[in-house]
């Protein structure tokens, strides 16, 4: 498979014009087949707390909970680069417990971490990166802002928000970022940004010309049965994984399961001793 993946050939890729993929990872076998697969890099999303919790929103999503992920995610020793989600207020307090959070995930194997926001979280972005910690940014729209914007809404739609996001890429860019993750944008602004900035740009919903694409895994894999309007479903597992646990109950409803092959019996020789032993303990 290759040599580990780290935040500088994301850079690489870019200047040789090769696409970047990557998937949300939150357990060790999300992780182990992604990397099987040849994914370039795995995000310990936020997004956990819709697809693995049952949250309405990202909202809610703990530092810890994010870590307790990561920490499978890691196990699974994956050539891809692991990044660590930052989840809401665990950044934006202050630029101290910014990097004493962001530090906590790298000191635990994640090979980088990811903010959201551009221009106003750009100083904090600059002091993770001056301590050595590598910062994905995360810009267009913004999960864990949804409440300011009114909701999932798409951005760029017009010239004042589009420079808005242009304008927050270079910032942070300035600030030392590797990457940046453009959401759910308008793809003739998500290609402005990419072209504006020498970063490679990864997009969720936000066209082709980007230098890489990432997506849920539960969307992608279609476990959940109602993915955003931008994904791509490349399996139906909400309905395999249904059939087969439904299957899997009847069976155990009709005596079929387990069956022989699914047992293990004791010798002849041990099972009348047993039944000796039984039968004199009951005389007894």
């Amino acid at each position: 498979m290759g040599s580990k993946i780290y935040p500088h050939d994301f850079v690489k890729k870019k200047k040789i014009g090769e696409k970047i993929v990557m998937v949300t990872a939150y357990s060790y076998y999300d992780a182990l087949l992604a990397d099987k697969a040849g994914i370039d890099g795995l995000l310990v999303g936020d997004s956990l707390g819709m697809v693995i919790m049952g949250y309405p929103s990202t909202l809610p999503v703990t530092l810890d909970e994010v870590k307790h992920h990561l920490r499978a995610v890691v196990n699974a020793r994956p050539r891809a680069l692991i990044v660590a989600d930052m989840p809401f207020l665990s950044y934006e307090v202050s630029k101290d417990e910014a990097i004493r959070n962001a530090g906590e995930m790298i000191k635990m194997g994640a090979d980088a971490v990811k903010v959201e926001g551009g221009l106003e979280i750009s100083e904090i972005v600059e002091a993770l990166t001056k301590v050595g910690i590598p910062v994905m940014g995360h810009i267009g729209l913004n999960p864990q802002r949804y409440l300011m914007l009114g909701g999932y809404k798409l951005r760029g739609k017009n010239a004042e928000d589009a420079l808005n996001i242009i304008e927050s890429a270079k910032a942070l860019q300035e600030a030392g970022v590797f990457s940046i993750v453009i959401e759910y944008t308008t793809w003739q602004v998500a290609a402005e940004v990419t072209r504006a900035v020498r970063v490679p740009t990864i997009c969720i919903g936000a066209g082709a010309e980007c230098d890489g694409q990432i997506l849920v895994i539960h969307d992608l894999l279609g476990i959940n049965p109602t993915p955003p309007p931008f994904v791509r479903k490349y399996a139906d597992l909400h309905n395999e994984i249904l059939q087969a646990l439904s299957k899997y109950a009847e069976d155990v409803r009709k005596g079929v399961f387990p069956g022989p092959s699914e047992s293990w019996g004791i010798s002849e020789d041990e099972l009348k001793k047993l039944k000796e032993y039984l039968k004199n303990t009951k005389t007894e």
